[in-house]
C-alpha cells in the first residue's frame, strides 16, 4: 500500500438568491500539492435550481463552472492565470466571493489518488 498524502477540497455551490440563505451544491474543486493535481467536476440539476428559482440565469451559472473548469485545467483556456502553479489557481478558486456560484470551505483529507477522491466527494457532495 501506497503511502496517503494531504488533499485539500471544496464544493461549488449555486446560491441563486442570497436573500432567502438557500444554496445547492453543483461541484467539487480537489488539489493536491504533493502530486501537483487540481481538477473539478460539476453536476447541474437544473430542474432542483429552478425549484429554488425559477428565473436563475441557468447560462450564467453554466459560463462560471466552465470558467471554474478552465482555471483548473490551465493553458490557454486558464487567461492570465495559465502561468499560476495549480495552488496558486486551488486559491484563487477557493477565496470568499459574492456571486451567483460560490466555493464553499476548504476541508482536507488523506489519499493516494486525488482523482477518485474528486469522483467520491462528488457523489458523497452533489449527486
Amino acid at each position: 500500500m501506497s503511502d496517503k498524502t494531504v488533499f485539500e477540497y471544496a464544493a461549488l455551490r449555486v446560491i441563486p438568491r442570497v436573500e432567502r440563505g438557500e444554496l445547492m451544491n453543483v461541484g467539487v474543486i480537489v488539489y493536491c500539492r504533493a502530486l501537483d493535481y487540481l481538477d473539478c467536476r460539476t453536476h447541474l440539476d437544473e430542474a432542483r435550481l429552478r425549484a429554488l428559482d425559477p428565473a436563475l440565469d441557468l447560462d450564467g451559472v453554466r459560463h462560471a463552472l466552465k470558467a471554474v473548469d478552465a482555471l483548473c485545467c490551465g493553458g490557454d483556456r486558464a487567461g492570465q492565470a495559465a502561468d499560476e502553479p495549480p495552488g496558486a489557481r486551488f486559491r484563487w478558486l477557493t477565496a470568499p466571493r459574492s456571486t451567483i456560484v460560490q466555493p464553499g470551505p476548504v476541508h482536507a483529507g488523506l489519499t493516494t489518488d486525488p482523482a477518485a477522491e474528486l469522483d467520491r466527494l462528488l457523489g458523497l457532495l452533489v449527486t
